[in-house]
This record gives C-alpha cells, sequence and structure tokens, in this order.
C-alpha cells in the first residue's frame, strides 16, 4: 500500500494536464524556533554571535518519495555597533520525482527601540533550482509528451523581506521569504500548437512567529512558541510548541501541528557553542496508517559568544 503513495504524491506534484511544480512550497521544519534565518531575514545576526544550523528532515518515513529536506546556514552580526547582519543558507529538498535547492542570501538592519529591545528589517535573496526526473513516477501512457523531457536546473531567483523584534525573553517576526510569483513554462516542450512543458509555481508564503520565555525556577525555563504559515492554495499552518529548558543543559518538550501531527522535542547543550536537537512528528491524519512519523535532526554550533558564558539562555 504505501507504494501507491509515491503515485500519489507525484500526481499532486505533477498534475494530469500541464504539470505544475508546487511541492510543499517553503520547507517544513518541526524545530523551526532554531532555523528562523530560513523564514525570516531580519532574523539575521540576532544572536550576537557566529551561528551555524545543519537541520535534516526525514517525513513520512515508509513512504516512497515522501519529502526529505536538509538545511545548511549560517548569520553573524557585523560592525561595531553589530547592528548589521549577514547570512546565507542552502536547502534541499526532495518530494517524489522533483528535487529543488534554494541557496539564499540575508541581510538585515537593527534598530534599539528600549534599553533590552531591537527592530530588525531583513532582505533575502534566492537562486532556486528545479530538477524533476519522471522516470521515478509509475506513468500509464509512457508515450505522453508531458513526461517526456526531464526538467533540469530550472532556476528561478526570488526575492524576500521581514521584521523581527525581540528583547531578553520575548521574539515577534513577520516576513514573507518570497515575493516573487514566478510561473513559467519549458518553451522546448511544445507538442504542435500545445504547450507539454513544464510550469514551475513560487506562491508568496506568509510567516508569523512568537514566542515568550518565563523563568519558572532558577533551573527551569518555559518557552512556548507560534509560527503560523499563509499561502495561497494551502490550508492554514499553525504550529504551537512549549520547550522546557532544565538546568540550562536539556530541552525537552511538544508541539501541535493544526490538524496534521503532534510532536516531541528533546535537546542537549553539549557546551556553550553546540547545540544537538531531535524531534519526532506523529500524523493524525490518514496519512497516519502508512507512515512511521517523521523525524528531525538540528545541529547548532557558534562562535564569539560576547560574553563567557550566556546569562539568559536563549531559545531564539
Amino acid at each position: 500500500m504505501r507504494k501507491y503513495y509515491i503515485k500519489a504524491i507525484g500526481m499532486l506534484i505533477l498534475g494530469l494536464n500541464s504539470i505544475t511544480l508546487l511541492g510543499q512550497q517553503d520547507a517544513q521544519y518541526t524545530q523551526y524556533m532554531y532555523n528562523t534565518i530560513s523564514v525570516n531575514p531580519a532574523y539575521a545576526g540576532s544572536r550576537d554571535v557566529l551561528s551555524i544550523v545543519g537541520l535534516h528532515r526525514n517525513q513520512w518515513v515508509g513512504i516512497d518519495g515522501a519529502p526529505r529536506t536538509s538545511t545548511l546556514s549560517l548569520h553573524t552580526p557585523l560592525g561595531r555597533k553589530r547592528r548589521v547582519g549577514l547570512g546565507g543558507s542552502v536547502i534541499q529538498d526532495e518530494i517524489g520525482p522533483s528535487e529543488e535547492t534554494y541557496m539564499s542570501l540575508d541581510f538585515s538592519y537593527t534598530i534599539p527601540t528600549s534599553e533590552n529591545g531591537k527592530l530588525s528589517f531583513g532582505l533575502k535573496g534566492t537562486a532556486q533550482l528545479i530538477n524533476v526526473d519522471f522516470s521515478k513516477l509509475n506513468i500509464n501512457e509512457i508515450s505522453d509528451p508531458q513526461y517526456a523531457r526531464d526538467v533540469d536546473n530550472r532556476f528561478n531567483p526570488n526575492v524576500g523581506v521581514g521584521l523581527y523584534y525581540h528583547n531578553e525573553k520575548t521574539y515577534v517576526g513577520l516576513s514573507v521569504p518570497n515575493l516573487l510569483e514566478t510561473e513559467h513554462f519549458d518553451r522546448d516542450n511544445f507538442v504542435g500548437n500545445q504547450s507539454s512543458g513544464v510550469t514551475a509555481k513560487e506562491n508568496m508564503n506568509f510567516y508569523l512567529i512568537a514566542g515568550h520565555v518565563f523563568n519558572l525556577s532558577d533551573d527551569l525555563l518555559l518557552k512556548p512558541a507560534i509560527l503560523t504559515k499563509l499561502v495561497y492554495g494551502a490550508p492554514l499552518q499553525v504550529d504551537l510548541s512549549a520547550n522546557f529548558l532544565i538546568h540550562d543543559k536539556f530541552i525537552i518538550g511538544g508541539a501541535y501541528r493544526w490538524d496534521a501531527a503532534f510532536s516531541a522535542l528533546a535537546g542537549f547543550q553539549i557546551s556553550d557553542s553546540l547545540l544537538i536537537g531531535f524531534a519526532y512528528d506523529r500524523e493524525i491524519t490518514e496519512l497516519e496508517r502508512y507512515n512511521d512519523g517523521s523525524f528531525e535532526l538540528m545541529l547548532r554550533f557558534e562562535l564569539f559568544q560576547k560574553y563567557s558564558r550566556v546569562i539568559t539562555p536563549r531559545f531564539f
């Protein structure tokens, strides 16, 4: 039964007539609170250190062609006043027969709003490469000209913007990582007067993120957080999470993706520089019957800390 879902996934991506590459739109993460730079360029430099994050996600394990995402990102503040932030990221996203690579550069400028509060403005520039291998699909009509030519490194540029406010315990962000809604087809794949080419489309994804840290005791912190994503043609996505930080070392928590999945999260601050995190999602949709859940592994490494020790541990 599981193998049939590669065809279903492929048909959702490709459609029946004119082929449209929609995928999941922007990649999905459960540990989004540690990977904010991927959705909001204004986050660049906000941690006051050089921060490097690697994240790998296997979604719907057990279903052939299910999404897999790998991300590597870094960002750092620049200048004596550290008001300029610079970052970059590479995201590899695979689903069914399609493979997308995103390479982004992020720039931010921060304005102090109070003794502890800061407001940042961000710009993102992205180069997207799309590949589609139709041989991975179970195609009934092999001679159909729509599937006669693979898509090879189709290039799409994009730009994004973001706002990000934070103080020692609270953050709020609003962003659109891809402002350009690109749509095009392969002019080489014409049959008569009909285009059998591949249409690639990127819709705007609107993100709202927020979180707050509560001091429950000297050795116990609680941080609830929310991520809301809105994109045309897809249901509103709302991710709710709550994480506990114990003795500045251990992180444990849970999350709920509205009408989609429950998640368990855990992390360990190995040193002042190195954090490892793990997340497991369990579907509550019909797909739950056909997969073994989704897994994420995250590593964050930070250099050039401003203080010898982080007085208020940062979840964000």
